[in-house]
C-alpha cells in the first residue's frame, strides 16, 4: 500500500510548527482504511449504447477502413473521449498526421489507455483503461514525433468535444492532490490541473506558497463537458469531498493555502455556488468556504500533477461525505 505521511512531513517543514508533525500521524489509520476501501470501490459502469458497426470495432476488436473515419484529418482543438464510456483519452495537442489514414496521437491522458500485446506478439493493442473498449494499436520507433510513439486509433472508437463546448471551474479544498483526485474521476470531466490562485504573487513556486506570504490557495482547475456533468454537480462534489467548516486548514494541513474556496468564472457560477452554500447553512453547517471571483491560475510544478495516479494512492484528508 502506498501512502504519503513521510512526504507530507517534508512539505513546508520550515514553515509549520512542530505540532503539525504530531498531527500528521493521526490520519494513518484513516488512510489505511481508505486504501482498503478504494480497492473494492468500483462504480457501476454506465456504458453508452453502440451501433452494430461501433460494436464490431469497440467490442469485437475490428478495424475501420483507413481514411474513412470522422477524425483522421480533424485539426480542431479539443478532447477525444471513449465512445463507450466517455472517459477522456487524448488531447488534440497530442494529435499528428502520420499519413496512415487513422487518427494518430503521440501521447495519451495519464492512465487513460492500457496496452495489451496481441496473441501473436506482433503488435500491441490499446484499450480504454476505464471500460476496456478497443481503440486500435500503438507503435514505437517510427520517429514521427519527438515522443517516438504512435497511437493508431479508430475514429469510431472516439467522440470529440471541441474546446468551445467545454466549461472551466476552479476549486480549493485543502491539499490540491486530494481535490484533483475526486474531480478527475468524475464522468464528464475532461481535464484537471493543480496550481495556485487567489493571491498576489506572480508565477509562485510551491515553496513560495508554503511560506504563507503569497496569499495563494492550493487549487484544482477543472475542464468539463456541461452536456455530461453540470457545474452544480461539481460544486456538490466539492462540498462532499472535504470539510467546508474548517478555516485555513483541511485535516492535518494547516495554513491559509489550505483554505476552502470556490473561484467563480461568471455570475451564473457564483449564484449556483451561493445557492448550495445557503442550503448547507440551513442544514446546520457553519460553512467557512470563501466565494471569490477567479483570477490568474498558476499551474503547479509537474510532480504535483495527477499525484495520486502517479503514486497509485488515495487522499489522506479528503473523504467523501454525502451532504446533498
Amino acid at each position: 500500500m502506498n501512502f504519503d505521511i513521510n512526504e507530507k512531513l517534508q512539505r513546508c517543514k520550515d514553515n509549520k510548527p512542530l505540532i503539525l508533525s504530531i498531527l500528521l500521524l493521526i490520519p494513518v489509520l484513516v488512510f489505511f482504511a481508505q486504501g482498503t476501501q478504494s480497492k473494492e470501490e468500483k462504480k457501476a459502469m454506465k456504458l453508452n449504447t453502440l451501433t452494430p458497426e461501433e460494436e464490431r470495432v469497440i467490442v469485437h476488436k475490428g478495424t475501420e477502413k483507413p481514411f474513412s473515419g470522422a477524425y483522421y484529418n480533424l485539426k480542431t482543438e479539443g478532447f477525444y473521449t471513449c465512445k463507450q464510456c466517455d472517459a477522456t483519452l487524448y488531447r488534440s495537442t497530442d494529435k499528428f498526421d502520420s499519413g496512415c489514414g487513422w487518427p494518430s496521437f503521440d501521447d495519451e491522458i495519464p492512465n487513460a489507455v492500457k496496452r495489451i500485446p496481441d496473441a501473436d506478439g506482433m503488435r500491441t493493442e490499446i484499450r480504454c483503461a476505464n471500460c476496456d473498449a478497443h481503440l486500435g494499436h500503438v507503435f514505437t520507433g517510427e520517429k514521427f514525433t519527438a515522443k517516438n510513439t504512435r497511437h493508431c486509433v479508430n475514429s469510431i472508437s472516439l467522440n470529440f468535444i471541441p474546446i468551445e463546448k467545454t466549461e472551466r471551474a476552479i476549486f480549493a479544498s485543502g491539499c490540491f492532490w486530494g481535490t484533483e483526485y475526486y474531480f478527475r474521476k468524475t464522468r464528464g470531466v475532461l481535464q484537471t490541473r493543480v496550481g495556485y490562485t487567489g493571491g498576489h504573487t506572480k508565477n509562485p513556486s510551491y515553496k513560495d506558497v508554503c511560506s504563507g506570504a503569497t496569499g495563494h490557495a492550493e487549487a484544482a482547475e477543472v475542464i468539463f463537458d456541461p452536456a455530461k456533468v453540470s457545474y452544480e454537480d461539481l460544486v456538490k462534489l466539492f462540498f462532499e469531498t472535504h470539510d467546508p467548516t474548517q478555516v485555513n486548514r483541511q485535516g492535518p494541513d494547516i495554513g491559509e493555502q489550505y483554505r476552502s474556496e470556490i473561484f467563480y468564472l461568471d455570475e451564473k457560477q457564483k449564484e449556483t455556488a451561493q445557492k448550495l452554500m445557503d442550503i448547507l447553512k440551513t442544514r446546520g453547517y457553519n460553512v467557512a468556504t470563501r466565494l471569490t471571483k477567479a483570477s490568474t491560475f498558476w499551474k503547479a510544478e509537474d510532480y504535483h500533477q495527477d499525484y495520486y495516479l502517479k503514486k497509485n494512492g488515495t487522499p489522506y484528508c479528503h473523504i467523501y461525505t454525502k451532504r446533498f
